[in-house]
């Protein structure tokens, strides 16, 4: 059912929104549920009849939650307040290492296991009150687990599965590592997006000077397996693509992977270009580096990163060190799951907020509205792209409206 109100549908919702943000999320959730907020007090000032659904127009869109751990580690999560045919969205941040527990009197990190458990407890606590759960998992629990070399667990598509059971309608995440993982749940509803037009506007904001020309610059994918999103980035700005090749020795496997023996370049010639190199997620970080170095040896001028998740599961050291050696320029990641304290600080790089597009997707799903428009921002990348263009062309300095 919808209204018709000067001219525009407005859908009824699906249900009262609450908003669960689990221990490692609460930050960034708090950022998402004060931009619906704000969304939603000027779509009342547009139609007052939206005040007429059930909980449409609160101050906090959070939903209360206790979740308690046992001198042994084990937990449990306590509900706050009514969820009785709310439409709920769990948000957790799988990769969040800063948040701990204690279990026989020490401290402990939480693991992607454990934030996962506590999805799990939330959709029980729920108890098939609410009308409809949806789990919002930026970084897709185990999504590197995807497929199957040998006799070993698919743990990815087994968590999908079994959310689906525990009754989740709708799983949400950004630049799954492989999107076929889908596949696990083909009749269900599963969405992964991409922060493209975040990462884009980051950069164009944080470097005023960008020549973004075939001429100037090149994208280059640090491996097939990424040479979709890069062939996107290179579409959407004109610009030539290059990629690198890994070869690995498949005879020995060290931190759970086939180690690289070498990057070799295929593509034209780089000397004097800016390079971007965009990928999913930086794990240790030493393959990225590797390929920097390499691209500097091909006569490249300035390299920027840009990943959707940035974990530096080695520290920072390595990229502060290629940063004075004038290896890298900067690093750009969004803010979907944590960064420490010492990568925030780094002079190097550049945070891309993501909350604005997560905030509008809630409200859209809400409203069981079309999200194609956030799925594809092909139009706003280039309309962003012809106004940095038109700044400089003028002389203005760039500075682009964060969203």
């Amino acid at each position: 059912m919808s209204q018709l109100q000067n001219g525009r549908i407005w859908d009824i919702p699906a249900g009262p929104l609450g908003i669960v943000s689990l221990d490692g999320s609460r930050e960034f959730t708090s950022l998402v549920n004060e931009k619906i907020v704000a969304r939603r007090r000027e779509l009342v000032e547009e139609n007052p009849d939206l005040l007429n659904f059930k909980g449409f127009l609160r101050d906090n869109y959070q939903i209360s939650i206790t979740t308690n751990r046992f001198a042994s580690g084990e937990g449990k999560v306590v509900i706050n307040e009514t969820i009785r045919g709310y439409d709920i969205y769990i948000l957790a941040d799988i990769g969040n290492f800063s948040a701990t527990y204690t279990m026989y009197g020490s401290p402990q990190r939480m693991s992607p296991d454990d934030h996962y458990q506590d999805i799990k407890r939330v959709i029980g606590a729920i108890g098939g009150k609410a009308r409809r759960i949806n789990v919002i998992m930026p970084l897709l629990y185990e999504s590197r687990q995807h497929k199957r070399y040998a006799r070993e667990s698919l743990d990815c598509a087994m968590a999908l599965q079994e959310l689906m059971r525990l009754g989740v309608s709708n799983i949400i995440t950004f630049d799954a590592h492989d999107p076929r993982v889908q596949n696990a749940i083909p009749l269900e509803g599963f969405e992964s997006l991409y922060a493209h037009y975040q990462l884009i506007k980051a950069l164009l904001t944080a470097v005023p000077d960008l020549g973004i020309h075939r001429d100037n610059m090149a994208v280059v994918s640090p491996d097939e397996g990424g040479m979709e999103r890069s062939i996107y980035y290179a579409g959407i700005l004109g610009l030539d693509l290059g990629m690198f090749y890994k070869r690995r020795d498949y005879t020995r496997v060290i931190n759970g992977r086939n180690p690289i023996i070498r990057h070799e370049y295929l593509g034209d010639d780089l000397s004097g270009k800016d390079i971007l190199i965009v990928d999913d997620v930086i794990s240790s970080g030493e393959s990225v580096l590797e390929i920097a170095r390499e691209l500097k040896n091909c006569g490249a001028r300035r390299i920027f990163i840009l990943v959707t998740f940035a974990q530096f599961t080695q520290g920072i050291d390595e990229f502060d060190k290629a940063y004075r050696e004038g290896v890298i320029t900067r690093l750009l990641a969004t803010n979907l799951t944590y960064r420490t304290p010492q990568l925030l600080a780094a002079p190097w790089y550049v945070d891309a907020d993501a909350s604005k597009f997560l905030a509008h997707l809630i409200e859209t799903l809400n409203h069981d509205g079309s999200i194609s428009p956030l799925i594809n921002p092909s139009e706003k990348i280039k309309a962003l792209v012809a106004a940095y263009r038109l700044k400089q062309h003028s002389g203005q300095t760039t500075t682009m409206e964060v969203s």
